[in-house]
């Protein structure tokens, strides 16, 4: 019996960017995040550059806050971009390493994968750049819960646990 391909939940959506992917979190859309990929366990993710974000106005540099962020809603898009059924996820865990301040002036930029996932947590790493992805400014690793919120959630299955 030929075995069943595997099925992501937001297979139809995976290529280039999609509005709607940000539209339904606003806290992403009032900061302008972008998705510019999406596939099979990753998400590629864009903050254009806006003076208000600007944390060190001596140096011109953004607000770690800002990148936390980016880096957190890429993540989690990730994950969405694992599952075969969506489900309400919640952070856990998000651990960012600075390796050195972003380039004043430039849009950042995330790249996340979901390496791995059980029923209940989604593990994900991912670097932020703003000129070449093969120069990071910033490293990630975060754990996420599947199936958050499982009351009053706007998932089918009331965001019942994946698995």
């Amino acid at each position: 019996m030929p075995e069943e391909k595997f099925r992501y939940a937001l297979e139809p959506l995976f290529g280039a960017g999609v509005e709607a992917m940000v539209k339904h979190t606003p806290h992403a859309d009032y900061l302008g995040i972008r998705v510019v990929e999406i596939g099979p366990r990753y998400a590629v993710m864009m903050l254009p550059y806006r003076e208000e974000f600007v944390g060190d106005p001596a140096r011109g540099v953004v607000f770690g806050g800002v990148i936390t962020t980016l880096i957190d809603h890429a993540s989690g898009l990730a994950v969405a971009c694992s599952l075969p059924e969506l489900v309400a996820i919640a952070t856990i865990d998000l651990r960012v390493d600075y390796l050195r301040a972003a380039v004043p002036g430039k849009d950042l930029f995330v790249r996340s994968e979901c390496y791995r996932h059980t029923k209940n947590v989604a593990f994900v790493r991912a670097s932020a750049w703003e000129e070449e992805p093969n120069d990071p400014f910033a490293f990630c690793l975060a754990t996420f819960m599947l199936g958050a919120n499982r009351a009053g959630s706007p998932f089918p299955g009331g965001g019942k646990q994946h698995g």
